[in-house]
């Protein structure tokens, strides 16, 4: 676990922005990669695994909302039945993740989804993203929430539009990283 307690080493203001879905995508499905991949969901996974996965996908956005959290803490999130983790691999490795949390069903909360830097703007997200939704929608959810932020790629809002997510409002944050 990342130290909670380390002194903040650096400061970023950002804009939230909220998004959710009340349908299926309507437009049809992207091509399966021309890579070798796979997406599989990781039940129960070791708080290792969790945070190395979160920390390479994240790293870069600087995300911190499970960062600093404790063992004990990120435990009973990760391994409650009711949160699913989603993990792409591309040629045998860990590439992404998605994080789906139903415990207010009947909606789904998309509290996480990215990629690995080495894979990015290769065509993976948008295959990886409507894997995840296609799934979610077999839940038969109200709605879909997910959120980015400034810190996020820029074209992550971009591609949770596509994909049929609407803006819901937006909110100013403060990220503080401790390293």
């Amino acid at each position: 676990m990342n130290d909670a307690s380390a002194p903040v080493r650096e400061r970023h203001e950002v804009t939230i922005t909220y998004l959710e879905a009340r349908q299926p995508p309507r437009l049809p499905p992207p091509p399966r990669p021309a890579v070798p991949t796979a997406m599989m969901r990781a039940q129960k996974p070791p708080l290792g695994f969790y945070r190395y996965l979160f920390d390479a996908v994240g790293g870069p956005h600087r995300w911190v909302s499970r960062r600093y959290m404790a063992d004990d803490e990120l435990r009973d999130i990760i391994h409650d039945d009711r949160v699913a983790l989603y993990v792409l691999y591309k040629e045998g490795w860990p590439a992404g993740m998605a994080e789906v949390d139903w415990r207010n069903r009947p909606d789904a909360d998309f509290k996480f989804f990215g990629l690995v830097p080495e894979v990015q703007r290769a065509g993976l997200g948008r295959w990886f993203l409507r894997q995840v939704l296609d799934l979610i929608w077999t839940g038969e959810p109200d709605r879909v929430t997910i959120e980015t932020c400034t810190m996020d790629d820029p074209a992550a809002l971009r591609m949770y539009q596509r994909a049929g997510f609407s803006a819901t409002g937006q909110a100013r944050g403060i990220i503080e990283w401790r390293g």
